[in-house]
């Protein structure tokens, strides 16, 4: 017995979801996470694929090797130090959207290099679909580095300030 359409569940309407897709290719975002009362519509697509213009060299064909001279470990050059790994904790976007570092563009920085925030102070907004989000400081600390500039589109989970706790 086939449904009338006032019986039939409301679910997420086909060209809305299409719609989503080509803004999703057109301001190359790789992830979209909507929810709209029970409905939840979670988008993931591979970034660009790079193609390379020169063609990828052959294989060599192996060549017998004579005996390398020995070495005394006094000319062994030293292995180059690592570069130092960065310490702190991260604040990561909770959000897709457009990152800003001030409530107005002739505004003064909500936080910068040196400043010491507490949990809960805003440190940016992230505008995603015209509504503007605060993002609160999850850690008291100082801040030591700001990972994106303002304007810059950011995804869920990316990193935007590293901060030495206190």
């Amino acid at each position: 017995m086939p449904e009338t359409p006032s019986e039939q569940p409301e679910g997420p309407d086909v060209r809305a979801i299409r719609h989503l897709v080509r803004l999703m290719k057109k301001y190359d975002l790789t992830a979209l996470d909507l929810e709209e009362g029970t409905t939840r519509i979670r988008l993931r697509r591979k970034g660009p694929e790079v193609i390379s213009a020169t063609p990828t060299p052959a294989a060599p064909t192996p060549v017998p090797l004579a005996a390398a001279p020995l070495v005394s470990a006094t000319q062994v050059p030293p292995a180059p130090a690592a570069p130092p790994v960065p310490t702190g904790v991260v604040i990561e976007s909770p959000m897709v959207g457009t990152y800003y570092a001030s409530m107005t563009p002739d505004a003064p920085p909500f936080v910068s290099v040196g400043t010491k925030i507490r949990a809960g102070q805003t440190v940016c907004i992230i505008e995603a679909m015209k509504v503007f989000t605060d993002i609160p400081a999850e850690v008291n600390g100082t801040i030591t580095e700001v990972l994106i500039k303002s304007g810059q589109s950011v995804e869920y989970g990316q990193p935007m300030f590293r901060v030495s706790p206190s």
